[in-house]
């Protein structure tokens, strides 16, 4: 399944989707336990995903629900870093 709406559109909406919908047990096709959008949505989450509710990662979550450009900031910090993985001077050759 898939964990938003629209699985192309890159955005904060998976943040929001674990704060305003509500998941109920349910088993994939390939026997794995997941959780699924109780309005019908066809959305599903993991255990692992709604974990990300518990303190101290719910700050996070919350921030990112509310402000989109938050999210992509750090997004493209992370990114970046896991990208160089430590070589310096990257950016200059590209």
């Amino acid at each position: 399944g898939a964990w938003t709406s629209d699985m192309t559109k890159f955005d904060n909406s998976y943040f929001k989707d674990l704060l305003e919908k509500e998941y109920e047990d349910e088993t994939s096709c390939k026997g794995c336990p997941q959780k699924k959008d109780k309005g019908g949505s066809g959305t599903i989450m993991l255990i692992s995903d709604l974990a990300l509710l518990e303190s101290p990662f719910k700050d996070i979550v919350e921030e990112y629900a509310a402000d989109q450009d938050a999210f992509f900031k750090d997004y493209v910090s992370a990114w970046v870093k896991l990208q160089e993985n430590g070589c310096e001077g990257l950016r200059d050759s590209l």
